[in-house]
């Protein structure tokens, strides 16, 4: 019934332009759209009707895809980059940026032939979390991610925020994560080593209406089970936060809300699970899976093919093309587009909370609608928008984007374009339901899903990484007998920001080792010493932008106008390459072409 109603909505909707069939659960839209806004709406429009998925491979008109973006075919396990037969006859695409790098060009296949309990696909946030939860038992797990680093893509492209989890549909597995998850990063931030603090966020009433909707805030907020809310009135508001818009009637208060550095603590993950023997194998793309009858068998890589008894789809944009190489393609992503402004780090002392001033309009969208966030290095974020737009990793910024967020430098009056440092862009994926995916595959008895993790992702990862090891052990413990590591070390040996430390302390630790006391990046006050150990961890850094997200060398004003000729030549010392080999972020991305005058490069 829900299918017949579903044909005869898209009949009215489109003139029979475009058609649905069910599949295993799913429903299956296909013909061809006006544009790609007709698209979504059609997507969104099927979700209501209880599918267990969407699968939306429906054409958009005008529509230009970068490179290797094209959407998945209802007739194709896979479509893009390099496709591979996978046992079980159905082809499987390379589970990454666009078309992967040619195998070629990866350096030796240290995977090939060997075999792990577990391999979780994707170095994002989620992925390394839960490689950190599976660490936690006795058993062999591999993290595969097709970047020269972790935290490339998603989970480094976001204002950090851990979400009080109000703003989710209640009853939906993005409230039920975001509120445990919140609980979960304080502790586990002390354990990783890694800054972490509750500002709370403060939504400003702009007007009477939405002041009078208070009540049915907190009714929301109470479903979620949010830890704490209260009303501020305008003077309390006004009180916390001086440089306030002049016009304001009250607002509404979440002091669970917390900030945290999202690439910091994605490598943080990282090394963590791999001090406690998680396989770390970066630069690996997934071409395909091997299947025997409902059971993966091996994972075909760009470095290599193995053996896996259980395997964690957890590669954010890419999870519905990992999905299709296991023939389990039973969602579709669509990517969400956010830009957000990084403000001069002198402009945070001009605000105590994450800030925002939503319209009723807002309220009623798909989005949270944004607003000022203050990072934990002190710097305030703006944004980030919000644009339906194909493009998995589509990191562009455009002037209209950047002019839309100068609507939230009303709430701070101390705030202005003129502090801009840089922007940047990033993308989310989105299932039509709007709603996480966590779970055991229903046609594949040893994968496991963790899709469609969009904003409060970042604020859900602890508690998803806790209930995907917990389905991965499940499906594992049908083949073997699993039991806890009693070994594993949860505290994680951080290298010491010297900025942050008081001044004996950092003499401390000159004294012991020099190389902290010779200051490489003047804008963020990183040493040497802080640059080598980044070199050194157990996930190094292998490129400027790696070193960036682990020490901050050129994230400050100049963006390494200062520090980049000797942030490479520490690179180049510690890795053994030449000057010309050095990277921005990994392969095709050298900084130096070659030597001039005869001397170095």
């Amino acid at each position: 019934m829900s299918l017949a109603r579903l044909r005869a909505g898209l009949a009215r909707r489109t003139e029979g332009a475009v058609e649905a069939r069910a599949d295993r659960g799913s429903v299956i839209l296909e013909g061809r759209a006006r544009d790609w806004n007709e698209k979504m709406e059609l997507g969104w429009y099927a979700a209501e009707f209880g599918f267990r998925g969407v699968v939306n491979d429906i054409e958009a008109a005008g529509c230009e895809w970068a490179a290797g973006e094209a959407p998945l075919s209802a007739t194709e396990a896979g479509g893009l980059g390099h496709a591979t037969a996978g046992a079980g006859g159905a082809s499987a695409a390379a589970a990454g940026a666009g078309p992967a790098r040619s195998p070629a060009d990866r350096p030796g296949r240290p995977l090939e032939g060997r075999a792990f309990d577990v391999a979780v696909i994707g170095g994002g946030v989620i992925g390394c979390a839960i490689a950190r939860e599976l660490a936690k038992w006795k058993i062999s797990v591999v993290l595969l991610e097709k970047e020269e680093d972790v935290a490339v893509h998603t989970s480094s492209r976001n204002d950090g925020m851990i979400h009080d989890g109000f703003a989710a549909k209640p009853g939906s597995l993005k409230a039920k994560y975001n509120v445990l998850g919140n609980r979960l990063w304080e502790p586990l931030a002390k354990d990783l080593g890694i800054g972490f603090s509750r500002p709370g966020s403060l939504i400003v009433f702009s007007n009477a209406a939405l002041a009078g909707a208070y009540p049915v805030l907190a009714a929301r907020a109470a479903k979620n089970g949010v830890d704490g809310w209260e009303y501020w009135s305008p003077r309390r508001v006004r009180a916390e936060e001086p440089n306030i818009a002049e016009v304001q009637h009250g607002g509404f208060f979440l002091p669970s809300a917390g900030i945290l550095s999202p690439y910091k603590a994605t490598v943080a993950l990282a090394e963590s699970a791999a001090a406690n023997g998680v396989t770390v194998s970066l630069d690996t793309c997934v071409r395909g899976l091997d299947r025997e009858g409902n059971r993966i068998t091996r994972v075909l890589t760009t470095r290599g093919d193995f053996r896996a008894g259980v395997v964690v789809n957890a590669a954010g944009n890419w999870a519905d093309v990992v999905a299709a190489m296991a023939d389990d393609r039973f969602f579709s992503l669509h990517q969400r587009r956010g830009v957000d402004m990084i403000l001069d780090e002198a402009t945070g002392r001009f605000q105590n909370h994450i800030l925002g001033m939503p319209s009723l309009t807002q309220t009623r969208s798909r989005t949270k609608g944004g607003g000022l966030v203050k990072t934990i290095e002190g710097n305030i974020l703006v944004g980030p928008t919000a644009t339906e737009a194909p493009g998995r990793e589509g990191y562009g910024t455009r002037p209209a984007e950047l002019r839309e967020l100068e609507r939230h430098f009303r709430l701070n009056r101390r705030l202005s374009p003129s502090q801009v440092i840089t922007y940047f862009a990033g993308v989310r994926p989105c299932t039509y339901e709007e709603d996480f995916i966590v779970e055991r595959s229903a046609r594949i008895a040893n994968l496991v899903h963790a899709a469609g993790i969009q904003s409060p992702g970042l604020a859900s990862a602890p508690a998803i990484a806790a209930e995907m090891a917990r389905l991965a052990v499940e499906a594992l413990s049908g083949t073997r007998k699993v039991t806890p590591n009693e070994s594993f070390i949860a505290r994680r040996q951080a290298t010491p920001e010297l900025r942050r430390l008081p001044l004996e302390e950092r003499a401390a630790i000159i004294a012991r080792n020099p190389a902290y006391g010779r200051i490489v990046c003047r804008c963020e006050e990183v040493s040497e010493g802080e640059i080598r150990d980044a070199l050194r961890s157990p996930v190094p850094a292998l490129s400027l932008d790696a070193v960036k997200r682990r020490a901050r060398a050129g994230m400050g004003r100049c963006h390494g106008g200062f520090c980049t000729p000797r942030v490479m030549e520490i690179l180049a010392d510690e890795l053994g390459l030449g000057l010309d080999e050095v990277t921005k972020k990994g392969p095709g991305s050298r900084i130096a072409l070659g030597e001039t005058k005869g001397g170095r490069s």
